[in-house]
């Protein structure tokens, strides 16, 4: 069972994307609501899948992946962001985000992301 760790600062996107991934088997091992508390939560869970927003309170979601990757370079992070975001979602990719998911998101899209990573 693949642990996954949530990084996102609205709660609402926390639990939609946590019931999407315990209903397919994933195991939610934290959730961050801003990418200071993702990068520690990284470090003390070791999970095997992160998802991250972009746009977070206190630390962006590309400067947690730096810290993420700078600290465990295997590290699968998948971004999520929304539309109008494409130039944020490149530099992402450049830092070593795998892939990006665009909000809002359909269950099926979620999914076969993760399954590929």
């Amino acid at each position: 069972m693949k642990k996954v760790l949530i990084v996102d600062d609205a709660m609402f996107m926390r639990t939609s994307i946590k019931l999407i991934l315990e209903k397919a088997g994933y195991q939610v091992v934290g959730e961050a609501e801003n990418g200071e508390e993702g990068v520690r939560l990284y470090k003390e869970l070791k999970p095997d899948l992160v998802t991250m927003d972009i746009t977070m309170p206190i630390m962006s979601g590309i400067e947690a992946l730096r810290a993420i990757r700078a600290f465990d370079p295997q590290a699968r992070v998948i971004m999520v962001s929304a539309m109008g975001q494409e130039a944020m979602v490149r530099e992402a990719v450049m830092y070593g985000a795998k892939t990006f998911i665009v909000k809002p998101f359909k269950e099926d899209t979620i999914l076969q992301i993760l399954s590929k990573i």
